[in-house]
């Protein structure tokens, strides 16, 4: 199989998300994992150069027809488009458009009419146009979040967030983090010079992590910093937010996966959990989706030490595989009762150094290092769920995701 590669360029120096360091890739890159016009992932690892020089190209995404690339260029604050020119080489189409500070994500329609991308740094999400060529236009920016906390404490919510405790495997509601791992370091440091003033948490921020297309025309996006869930329809003005579901604070929505029962499984990265979405097709809109049940990551999993990055399904449907920052683990979750029940079943090493993003392709795990600077490829048993050691390895320059091609 042949899979084009994310990357962190020179441009990634002094920003958080990259560790503070320069990364070592010069674009999109090009990966071989066995032969390129195999179904199979098991074969030997090579990574073959750059198919296409970009500024942090950190998150792409393929036009659904179309021999179109679109990158998040996180550094630039600027999504771009990309048409290939040759079996493994592509070149810009059209100008970087301006997107908002550290893009890190973008998703393309189903039907190719548009792509969305959300920002990191100031939680904008933004859709674009896209012409019958995959070029980009003009931006449309989405309403913006606001942060559901600044309200909370009601009893309501209270009772609320103690049901969540429950159905997430936590025993009290004592055991869910008020902030996530930067509030909670800005809150020691605070603390830590002696004085009796109070420490106080620092001020939350929107922070759009991810888009993704549902069936029926729905989108969802995560919010990370304000921990929320939001559902948008396309219409001709751009993007109408017709719900937003809030998780408990401090969770850090990050990515979401589609489960084909119809349920949405939302990976946090700061509290280590899976949240089990449903929707009531028969309720309205503003009220349509409701959180029914999730799952702690895994046992021995220190939330602030850890942080939880992508999750994806194995063939099957039947298993979700999560992976952890810090530990460097790959987490497993069995999925039962029809979907709606996730339940943490194994735990093993990635292979790697800060495992950003994986891929599961049948029996094997491709698990992108973004600071090991490689990719490794472990066996997993389809029947159990259970990730295995480290088939394959190749070196990789600063990796941050990756993506199958068609062809």
């Amino acid at each position: 199989m042949r899979f084009w590669v994310g990357g962190y360029t020179a441009d990634a120096a002094g920003a958080a998300g990259a560790a503070g360091v320069a990364g070592a890739a010069d674009g999109i890159g090009v990966l071989h994992a066995g032969a390129v016009d195999s179904p199979l992932a098991s074969g030997d690892l090579a990574f073959a150069g750059v198919a296409a020089s970009a500024p942090s190209p950190s998150w792409i995404a393929a036009h659904p027809t179309l021999d179109v690339l679109y990158a998040a260029q996180e550094f630039t604050g600027t999504v771009r488009a990309f048409v290939r020119t040759g079996e493994e080489t592509f070149a810009p189409h059209g100008a970087a458009v301006d997107a908002g500070d550290a893009v890190c994500h973008v998703a393309v329609a189903p039907d190719g009419s548009s792509l969305i991308a959300a920002c990191w740094g100031d939680g904008r999400v933004v859709q674009y146009p896209l012409g019958t060529d995959g070029r980009i236009g003009a931006a449309r920016v989405a309403a913006a979040a606001e942060d559901p906390a600044a309200e909370a404490g009601t009893p309501a919510q209270l009772a609320e967030l103690s049901a969540l405790a429950g159905m997430t495997g936590f025993t009290a509601l004592g055991d869910l983090p008020l902030f996530g791992a930067e509030a909670q370091a800005a809150i020691e440091e605070d603390g830590a010079d002696g004085s009796d003033a109070a420490p106080t948490a620092p001020e939350r921020v929107s922070r759009a992590h991810q888009a993704r297309f549902l069936p029926g025309g729905v989108l969802v996006t995560t919010d990370l910093g304000y921990d929320l869930v939001r559902f948008w329809t396309a219409g001709a003005a751009g993007l109408r937010l017709t719900q937003e579901v809030t998780l408990p604070r401090g969770s850090g929505p990050r990515h979401a996966v589609w489960h084909p029962s119809g349920h949405l499984y939302v990976v946090t990265e700061l509290s280590l959990e899976v949240f089990v979405l449903a929707a009531d097709p028969a309720a309205p809109p503003a009220s349509r989706w409701r959180i029914v049940g999730g799952a702690p990551l895994a046992a021995g999993v220190t939330p602030g030490s850890d942080a939880a990055a992508e999750i994806a399904l194995t063939r099957d449907a039947q298993y979700a595989v999560a992976g952890i920052r810090g530990s460097n683990a790959l987490a497993t979750l069995r999925v039962r009762d029809g979907g709606r029940t996730l339940a943490p079943v194994a735990l093993a090493e990635a292979g790697v150094v800060w495992p950003r993003h994986h891929v599961i392709e049948r029996d094997t795990v491709l698990v992108v290092g973004q600071r090991s600077n490689d990719v490794a490829a472990l066996a997993l048993d389809e029947r159990t769920g259970a990730v295995g050691r480290v088939r394959r390895r190749a070196e990789v320059p600063s990796p941050t995701m990756l993506l199958a091609a068609r062809a």
